[in-house]
């Protein structure tokens, strides 16, 4: 069992469990990922093709665009949203979305910080993130 970490809930929300997408670069969402699949758009992108849906998502960082709050509003809307977020250092911009969601009724998956260093010992687990902000996991396999 990977040892639990405590996160820093930068913007409470739902519970989630879910495979672990740790990715490997900073990832505009504004033309980046697809808001109506929840698909890595980017060609450029090392994980391009992957699906952020219904993963436990880790951001080393985000390339900005004042349009990520609205691609990620927009993945919770159509419910292609990941089940929780995990970043590296906190994004206003693309956070926004999830307090607009959450003001407009939608539930929306947790979103906590904890220090790149440890996403690596993430990947290929199943994941979850209390609404506490603790983030544990299962071993791959």
């Amino acid at each position: 069992m990977i040892p639990a970490v405590q996160g820093e809930i930068l913007v409470p929300g739902v519970a989630g469990e879910g495979r672990a997408l740790v990715l490997t670069a900073p990832i505009s969402f504004w033309g980046g990922i697809d808001p109506k699949s929840g698909r890595i758009a980017d060609v450029r992108h090392p994980q391009c093709g992957e699906t952020i849906s219904g993963k436990v998502l880790f951001l080393p960082g985000t390339i900005g665009s004042s349009s990520a709050s609205a691609v990620l509003m927009e993945l919770v809307h159509n419910g292609h949203a990941p089940a929780a977020l995990v970043l590296h250092e906190p994004d206003a911009i693309l956070l926004l979305g999830l307090i607009v969601a959450r003001e407009m009724g939608w539930q929306t998956p947790v979103a906590v910080r904890m220090d790149r260093s440890r996403f690596a010992g993430f990947s290929g687990s199943e994941v979850a993130v209390s609404q506490d902000g603790i983030v544990t996991a299962e071993e791959p396999g």
